[in-house]
């Protein structure tokens, strides 16, 4: 009988530590990380599996492969273990913009005519809705009349999308006029030679227009709220598509026409007596301090964490000045976000007035990468965040990745 137990319990035991072995082998996670590494402005294609280092949370990592990448061609590989990367391309162009132009235009042609493989897959998201164009669709129509459709698209859409936004930056410009005019007739004259008209203001009290200024001041800040939880979604959709994805962000500069200081100073000198005025003067002068809107460090690891990179493209163009107003750049809010953004998913940060010459240095940036994979010697499942950071082994360059993922 004893022998019969002790053989039983060897048995289970036996099974106890071949189950042990397959639960840690199902728990065994390889972290795939897209690498760029730059010298100057130029992409360093020669690195090999033993320039590259990998520290997770501080503590450097066992590298299992690395794959040089041009476009969706692996060109060169060094593997300790066989791994299959999906270069698959997922292109998504989000276009936040209140002003159609030819370079917008230019920069879509550009795109189709030299970018768009067959097979890949390009998403463009408008200020209205979002489409998506069909990986055949290069076999059923021209590139010429994807590219005709995509401007018509664009050009309609940013004038559909944006029109009330435009109507407030519109009111609040008159406005801001008008109370120029009413403190001083002379600057009338002086719009008049900018091509300012007067308008149905100038017949309103001065404490009616500070308090319209006001309401249209908020009511921007309204139609320019970045909401948290629709970026944690996307983030959450692009971490189930396959392939490597590329999010190229066009975002238009922000000129808020504001009430020249000097003026609304002025204001508040000649209405002591009106504490209705002072006090919407000083709200005035509140609205025009934005703060950011949404979590950066929770949206940035959500958009690291779902292994995607996202390329912030700023549109700089200037605007004619205008007697009486002023106006000042409001985005700095939305720049520092998503620059910060662009940076934890190793991706492309550009300022300028032409688009399409900033997403061709983008692109250029993106097409070529190393994958390095990695499987993590912390193999708790515990919901972290785990921070990643890549060096070389020496030498002098920049590098861009991701930032890390959730362990989850």
């Amino acid at each position: 009988m004893k022998k019969v137990l002790s053989f039983s319990l060897f048995i289970l035991l036996s099974l106890a530590v071949f189950a042990q072995q397959i639960s840690e082998e199902s728990m065994v996670l390889n972290i795939e990380v897209p690498v760029r590494v730059f010298q100057g402005g130029n992409f360093v294609e020669n690195l090999s599996i033993k320039d590259f280092e990998v520290y997770e949370d501080g503590v450097l990592q066992q590298i299992e492969a690395v794959y040089l990448v041009n476009k969706r061609s692996i060109e060169r590989s060094e593997e300790k273990r066989r791994f299959n990367p999906d270069t698959a391309r997922n292109f998504y162009l989000f276009f936040e913009i209140s002003d159609y132009t030819a370079r917008v235009g230019r920069s879509v042609e550009h795109f189709v005519q030299n970018v768009l493989y067959p097979g890949d897959i390009l998403t463009i998201v408008t200020p209205v809705k979002t489409y998506r164009l069909r990986s055949a669709a290069l076999k059923h129509k021209s590139r010429d009349e994807i590219v005709s459709q995509l401007k018509g698209i664009l050009r309609k859409d940013a004038l559909i999308g944006s029109a009330e936004y435009r109507i407030t930056i519109q009111r609040l410009s008159s406005l801001a006029r008008s109370l120029a005019v009413a403190l001083n007739p002379e600057n009338q004259e002086a719009q008049i030679r900018d091509g300012a008209q007067a308008d149905e203001n100038m017949d309103r009290s001065v404490d009616e227009q500070l308090n319209m200024y006001y309401n249209m001041l908020a009511h921007l800040d309204t139609l320019r709220y970045v909401n948290e939880k629709q970026l944690l979604d996307f983030s959450d959709y692009l971490k189930g598509e396959t392939g490597q994805k590329y999010v190229f962000m066009f975002y238009q500069r922000e000129y808020i026409p504001q009430i020249e200081p000097r003026i609304l100073n002025a204001y508040i000198d000649l209405y002591q007596d009106r504490p209705n005025v002072q006090h919407t003067a000083a709200n005035i002068f509140n609205f025009y301090r934005r703060e950011i809107s949404f979590d950066v460090d929770k949206v940035k690891r959500s958009y690291a964490d779902s292994s995607i990179a996202i390329h912030f493209l700023f549109l700089t163009e200037p605007l004619q000045p205008v007697t009486g107003v002023r106006f000042e750049e409001k985005s700095d809010d939305i720049f520092s976000a998503f620059e910060q953004m662009a940076e934890a998913t190793g991706g492309f940060i550009d300022s300028s007035a032409d688009p399409s010459q900033s997403f061709r240095r983008a692109l250029n940036a993106a097409e070529n990468y190393y994958l390095i994979y990695y499987s993590p010697k912390n193999r708790s499942m515990d919901g972290e965040f785990r921070s990643i950071r890549v060096r070389i082994k020496s030498g002098s360059y920049r590098i861009t990745h991701r930032l890390g993922y959730f362990a989850d």
